[in-house]
Formats: C-alpha cells, structure tokens, sequence
C-alpha cells in the first residue's frame, strides 16, 4: 500500500529552501521476498523466521537498502522528481523496520545551488513516528532550461 503525494517534476526554477515531499508505505513480507530476490542479498534475518529469533532482533527486518529505496521513490517520482539524478546519498539506519510496518519517508529541500542544478535533501524514514534511517541526498535537478 502506498500513499503517495502527487507525481511529476519540479524543475529546479521552482525548488525552494524547505520544501518537502513524502510517502507511506506498508513494508509487507512480499516486499522482503522480491528485495532479496533483486538485490541477491538472502540473509537469513530477513527471511527466516527461526533464524531471525536468534538475533539481536528478535525477529525478521526489512533490508535496509529496502527501506532508503522509499527515499528514491520520493526523490525520483516527487522531490524533484522525474528526471533528477543522484548524485550522493549518506544513510544510518537507526532501527529495524519489520513485517507490517508503515514507513513514513519523506525529504526536505536544505540548499539549493542553482548554476550547477544540484539540491541537497535531509532524508529520513520512521515508523510510529520513531526514526528508523536518516541521511542526505545531492540531486542534480531537471530544468526547463533542457526540456
């Protein structure tokens, strides 16, 4: 499920300091199954249930690569948008995101520089209003300018 804010481009014109954008998604086990299947990564505390008990978690979690990519969703369907292209991005992860959690991922404009079209975006996920992952992001932005 996802709850998305609308899609589309916002050229780097009409990018302001403090503009935000975000989404919510319920991580679902199906999600897990495909990440692990795409990103080859089968640790067992993502997929196994008895293994997972075992572990400082206590229980399965989400890849963390799962939960950032809720960060590239943001970025590359709303802030800017269609069109940007990454150029960096810092991440800590600050806690598990399991099974039937809400991510609620969302970024923030925090500098703009114009003549080289770059945007940087604080970023960050939560689950129940708990920060689970935090970081940075250096976009080169779409400009009309180029359309």
């Amino acid at each position: 499920m996802l709850d998305n804010q609308p899609r589309g481009t916002i050229c780097i014109e009409d990018i302001e300091m403090g503009m935000t954008r975000s989404l919510r998604k319920v991580v679902t086990d199906e999600d897990i199954e495909m990440f692990a299947q795409v990103s080859t990564d089968r640790n067992p505390v993502h997929l196994d249930d008895d293994y997972a008990r075992d572990t400082i978690f206590q229980g399965r979690i989400a890849h963390g690569m799962l939960t950032a990519g809720l960060i590239s969703a943001v970025i590359g369907e709303q802030l800017p948008g269609h069109g940007t292209v990454y150029m960096g991005q810092t991440l800590k992860f600050l806690a598990p995101v399991r099974p039937g959690d809400m991510v609620f991922a969302e970024v923030k404009v925090i500098d703009i520089d114009m003549s080289k079209r770059r945007v940087k975006l604080d970023c960050h996920c939560s689950v129940d209003g708990k920060k689970v992952l935090a970081g940075e992001a250096v976009v080169l932005a779409p400009s009309r300018k180029f359309d």
